[in-house]
């Protein structure tokens, strides 16, 4: 696994290893601000030969966009405040960090929100409608100030989650996306919001700052899911992602080394990384040695290994592994690989 163990460079993205460890939401931000037991968790993993960490997601400072209690914001100086101490710890370490920006979209539950955000007249939140021009508007607004945000915190760049089901997704895939105006139809119309929200943050972080985004064919409610058919439907995806300003890519699959389409061995990460021209974070059960609650199947690492070492993806995230061991990299780097902790176990005491 020395590949893993390597520098990476692209742009102002200076990474010691190509080992990211993955977005995972744990809900241990009370009223939406990191604790000093936020930092101290990522700067265990940091320690231990990660060159990227990928905060949980994070909200945007959209009255909408929040979906989840005790998840944290990328708004208000308390939640900033926790924010820019959990980046100086994991900075201390060695390592890269950027927020997951988030919205959640339809995934939202009524009444979840603050008082001020419900409507006075109805007395909760309003349901679900097809969002306007004005609300879109508002939305890449709110991932723009976000990103401005970030970067004035110190991170090194930041990521927008736009897999899972979540909003950005919604308008991506098109079982969800039925809309008949311009952000709806072909695939290319379909990223069109994606592709809006790149260029604001462009716009608000200047040409260097590290854009990414987290794409998936998956979601949280249907795990067969997809938003590309086939490689034409790929290269329809990236071509106004690149356009806008993408600097990165993050591709999540149920399984990271299973091939994407019945008529090529090539991942999907492989697929972005080789229509998009961008880098790549490989994610889906890496280094998993028996399958966990609905997997489609395992990542060993003698196949992610093959995938540094064909050049088919640049970096490699991992998840579960690193939420269940702080050490993980630098026992996979030593060779100790009987000696990772078992999921099951940092279930039992997450906040280790």
């Amino acid at each position: 696994m020395s590949e893993l163990f390597e520098p990476f460079e692209n742009g102002r993205l200076r990474l010691r290893s190509r080992l990211v460890m993955a977005p995972m939401s744990r809900a241990f931000c009370p009223d939406g601000v990191p604790t000093p037991a936020v930092g101290e968790y990522y700067a265990r993993r940091a320690r231990h030969q990660v060159g990227l960490i990928i905060s949980e997601g994070t909200y945007i400072d959209h009255p909408l966009a929040s979906g989840y209690a005790n998840c944290p914001d990328c708004f208000g100086e308390p939640a900033l405040a926790g924010w820019r101490s959990v980046v100086d710890a994991v900075h201390a370490e060695g390592a890269s960090m950027f927020p997951q920006l988030w919205h959640v979209g339809s995934h939202r539950r009524a009444g979840f929100a603050p008082a001020s955000y419900l409507n006075p007249l109805s007395g909760g939140v309003e349901p679900t409608h097809a969002m306007t021009e004005t609300d879109i508007a508002d939305i890449i607004a709110s991932f723009a100030r976000a990103a401005a945000v970030a970067q004035r915190l110190g991170f090194d760049g930041v990521e927008i989650q736009g897999a899972h089901g979540y909003l950005v997704d919604e308008f991506l895939w098109s079982k969800a996306n039925t809309r008949t105006d311009r952000y709806g139809g072909a695939v290319a119309a379909r990223t069109r919001f994606a592709a809006e929200i790149i260029q604001a943050m462009r716009r608000a972080v200047g040409p260097q700052f590290p854009i990414a985004l987290r794409l998936s064919q998956y979601k949280l409610q249907d795990h067969d899911a997809s938003i590309v058919r086939d490689a034409n439907e790929v290269e329809q995806l990236v071509a106004p992602l690149v356009d806008a300003g993408l600097t990165l890519l993050d591709i999540a699959a149920r399984t990271v080394s299973q091939p994407a389409f019945a008529d090529s061995p090539r991942t999907l990460a492989g697929w972005f990384r080789n229509l998009s021209g961008l880098p790549v974070i490989a994610n889906g059960a890496v280094g998993l040695d028996r399958p966990g609650q609905r997997d489609a199947g395992l990542a060993p690492l003698d196949a992610v290994h093959e995938l540094l070492a064909r050049d088919e993806v640049d970096l490699i995230a991992v998840g579960r592994g690193l939420l269940a061991d702080p050490e993980w990299g630098s026992k996979v780097r030593d060779g100790r690989l009987t000696e990772r902790r078992g999921f099951v176990a940092e279930m039992r005491g997450r906040l280790e």
